[in-house]
């Protein structure tokens, strides 16, 4: 049975983040209404709706989610769970408290999952992401081709901002999602570059420095 009698409406967990499917999230709840929305997701096995807030603002982009296990309950009712995104969607309606439970829900349109992607692409990607890694000296074990590679594994790694992130998420093709990360990387990438330059000259003020002068004809 359906936690709402429109069966259409998908309850809401709005956060001030961008959940992407296929990716694993955790999450510590702590509010009665989300704490409300998390049994009955357990004892129903309901998914729910992550929508992403910006400056106060509901967004009408999200991921569904499926509810992979509650990994702690604390004495005041606090939950830390473990969650799993599924598909993304756009937001037609949405009630912030649906009758007659303490959650919201929306009417959504679900996008279908698309996950192939060209090859080459995927590869100059894992080219990038190591880059930035070096960079920014991030000791991380990036996803492989033979791993199941989706840009959306790649997209937290990508130094995406929120809004980035929003617009990537509305993107419905693997390959035009590929596109967006490696044009987003090639300029961002450069920026990283310049911002650690300008970090190991300013860490190396006040030290004494072996400096060759350039050889001027």
């Amino acid at each position: 049975m359906p936690p709402f009698s429109d069966d259409s409406f998908l309850p809401m967990f709005p956060l001030g983040m961008v959940a992407y499917p296929t990716l694993p999230l955790n999450l510590h709840i702590f509010e009665p209404r989300y704490r409300q929305l998390i049994e009955d997701c357990d004892q129903r096995g309901y998914t729910f709706g992550i929508p992403t807030v910006v400056n106060n603002q509901l967004k009408n982009l999200g991921t569904e989610m499926q509810l992979v296990s509650i990994e702690k309950i604390y004495e005041d009712g606090r939950m830390d769970v473990k969650t799993l995104g599924l598909r993304s969607f756009e937001i037609l309606s949405f009630e912030n408290q649906k009758d007659p439970k303490l959650y919201g829900a929306a009417k959504v349109k679900y996008f279908e999952l698309d996950s192939t992607g060209d090859l080459e692409m995927y590869e100059t990607l894992i080219e990038q992401v190591t880059l930035l890694f070096a960079l920014f000296n991030i000791q991380k074990t990036l996803p492989t081709l033979q791993s199941g590679l989706t840009t959306f594994k790649l997209a937290s790694h990508s130094g995406l901002n929120l809004e980035q992130e929003l617009h990537f998420l509305s993107i419905q093709s693997e390959v035009e999602r590929q596109l967006f990360l490696i044009n987003h990387l090639n300029e961002f990438i450069p920026r990283a570059q310049e911002m650690e330059e300008m970090r190991k000259k300013i860490q190396l003020n006040g030290h004494f420095r072996n400096v060759i002068p350039p050889d001027i004809a």
